[in-house]
């Protein structure tokens, strides 16, 4: 039976309510029947630091969604050895349920950069893309332009999230807990608890 299976990745350093939102606005605007929260090994263009354990970023993602059955932990990416590529992991779902329709979850900026992104055609014949607006109406604009050149160079079915905007971002958090801020309200209350009892994020890191 064919299902429809959102895919959102991220480093999740740490996962956060902007996450979970965008995640959720995608399920409940598209109709998903669940939403894979996905956490990356390594990008080609971003090398995780190893301030935090993958075991750690994992636990936190667990934590976040356990009260949400829509949401399913996946460590594809995870399990797979070397440089993680976003097609391959496309591939690896399409092969393994062929009847499935696949919802790739992105911010404004990944899209604006897909193009760059390893076989990019490759990625927007696989899968629909699901996209999040950001900021001021000019920025809407010019992403309304990019999602129009994009459907027409590449036959692609890219669609806007009608999501709020949240400016959260996990660099804020690593930042907020370093200089010993509060992180309240900026993230699931279990996930500050576990950072808070792991001692996470106690030396400053530069990753965005």
């Amino acid at each position: 039976m064919s299902k429809k299976i959102g895919i959102m990745g991220g480093t999740f350093n740490p996962i956060h309510f902007g996450h979970l939102l965008l995640a959720e606005t995608a399920h409940d605007q598209f109709g998903l029947d669940q939403v894979l929260i996905m956490p990356t090994k390594n990008t080609y263009y971003k090398q995780m630091n190893n301030l935090v354990s993958e075991q750690d970023r994992v636990t936190m993602v667990e934590l976040a969604i356990a009260d949400n059955p829509n949401f399913v932990l996946s460590k594809l990416e995870l399990d797979r050895d070397g440089t993680t590529y976003t097609v391959e992991t496309l591939r690896q779902l399409t092969t393994a349920h062929p009847d499935n329709k696949y919802y790739f979850i992105m911010g404004a900026d990944s899209l604006f950069h897909i193009e760059s992104w390893y076989e990019p055609a490759e990625i927007l014949r696989m899968a629909n893309i699901l996209v999040a607006g950001r900021g001021s109406s000019g920025e809407g604009s010019l992403l309304t332009s990019q999602i129009a050149y994009l459907n027409d160079k590449y036959d692609a079915s890219i669609y806007l999230l009608n999501s709020p905007n949240m400016e959260i971002s996990s660099h804020n958090i690593r930042k907020r807990v370093y200089n010993g801020d509060s992180i309240r309200y900026l993230l699931p209350r279990e996930v500050a608890d576990y950072i808070s009892r792991k001692g996470l994020y106690g030396r400053r890191d530069t990753e965005d």
